[in-house]
């Protein structure tokens, strides 16, 4: 009789890990003709991980990270974060506390004295920024003096902030989703750690974690040796001679680059300068698992969502100290000069996406592959 079961025991297990084979067979076909439909072979790429359980379901790369050198986009491609980088700004901001060198309590005042208003530089504090909860206006004029803002860094993009008479919300009432509040945090960064943020962050971040090949911004660091952010410009084409005078024009995919010197607010780099590829963000991943360059308890800290006192909204908060926080997912995406960015943990499934794009309608597709994964019953 034990032996009968073990049998079928094996039988089951067998039975299983082909069912599993199938179903991860399938899951990778689907993957490869929704990619396949939706990136041009000839223009700007992406490239995409997905881990679940702890083993990889699926890793490709498609297209070009830089279409004058004829780059491919690889998984060693370094590219823009955008707003993922305000989870390494929050990381800095929250080991310094924890070295007991600033408080989350802390008043902006205390780092920003030419604050305009006092009363409200004294109402914000650290913690509110972090949690895009501070109720400061983005007063920035970016539209009206975008030549000024191609260039602007830190400092320069979150002054006008500083000057502001209003407040959107009292601070901790509501949500409102702040650029500018991390410019604020990275130069806090800088003046506790006395050294440049983007140092800071290499040192105590990077460089534990194994991320050899990230990048911060620096004003227009790094221009070379990453890929380049596009976007489309539609170019109508006169129909072919031997098409009739009705025939809808033809229409080819011309692409612009879209960073450097072409997109208002890039070299600001606390809300958006990290650059990285999808093997250190891996590493990054591995890092936060096993508390590499934190301890267990500000790890939590960063993935536990934050509920105001004075929380007065009809919405729940969303955000821990670093990370968004919802239905076990802690995630952040980014968009920014063409790039776009995801970043997705499940930590009870052992799961990971990461998705880097140069192109923003890539972005689209990796929603599409999160769904692909909800319905095979991955999530």
């Amino acid at each position: 009789m034990t032996a009968i079961r073990c049998i079928l025991l094996c039988l089951l297990f067998s039975w299983a890990c082909f069912a599993q084979s199938d179903r991860d067979a399938m899951f990778r076909s689907r993957a490869d003709t929704l990619f396949g439909n939706a990136v041009d072979p000839a223009g700007p790429g992406c490239s995409v991980f997905v881990q679940i359980d702890g083993r990889t379901l699926y890793q490709k790369s498609f297209g070009y990270a830089d279409l004058k050198r004829g780059d491919r986009f690889t998984e060693n491609t370094v590219a823009n974060l955008g707003s993922i980088t305000k989870t390494f700004v929050a990381y800095g901001i929250l080991m310094l506390m924890e070295q007991g060198k600033l408080s989350l309590d802390d008043s902006v005042i205390k780092y920003f004295p030419d604050f305009k208003n006092k009363e409200i530089g004294r109402k914000v504090k650290i913690r509110h920024l972090l949690t895009h909860t501070s109720g400061l206006p983005d007063c920035r004029n970016v539209d009206g003096d975008s030549v000024f803002f191609l260039t602007a860094n830190d400092r320069q993009n979150f002054f006008p902030v500083s000057q502001t008479d209003t407040l959107e919300f009292e601070p901790g009432t509501h949500w409102d989703y702040s650029n500018p509040s991390f410019n604020a945090l990275a130069l806090i960064i800088g003046q506790v750690s006395g050294m440049k943020w983007q140092k800071f962050i290499e040192q105590n971040i990077f460089k534990p974690s194994g991320m050899n090949d990230s990048k911060i911004t620096d004003y227009a660091y790094p221009s070379e040796g990453v890929s380049h952010g596009y976007r489309i410009r539609e170019n109508p084409m006169v129909p072919a001679s031997n098409t009739t005078a009705t025939a809808a024009p033809i229409t080819k995919r011309i692409y612009d680059e879209y960073d450097y010197g072409e997109y208002p607010t890039f070299n600001a780099a606390g809300n958006g300068g990290v650059w990285s590829s999808i093997n250190d963000l891996r590493k990054y991943y591995d890092a936060i698992q096993h508390a590499t360059f934190a301890d267990t308890g500000l790890i939590r800290l960063s993935e536990t969502l934050w509920h105001p006192p004075n929380w007065a909204d009809t919405l729940p908060p969303t955000n821990g100290f670093s990370w968004f926080v919802k239905d076990g997912a802690i995630y952040h995406s980014g968009h920014q000069a063409g790039f776009t960015a995801q970043f997705t943990m499940i930590p009870e499934k052992n799961f990971l996406l990461i998705f880097e794009s140069n192109i923003e309608d890539l972005y689209e597709v990796q929603v599409k592959l999160v769904s692909i994964l909800k319905e095979m019953n991955y999530l």
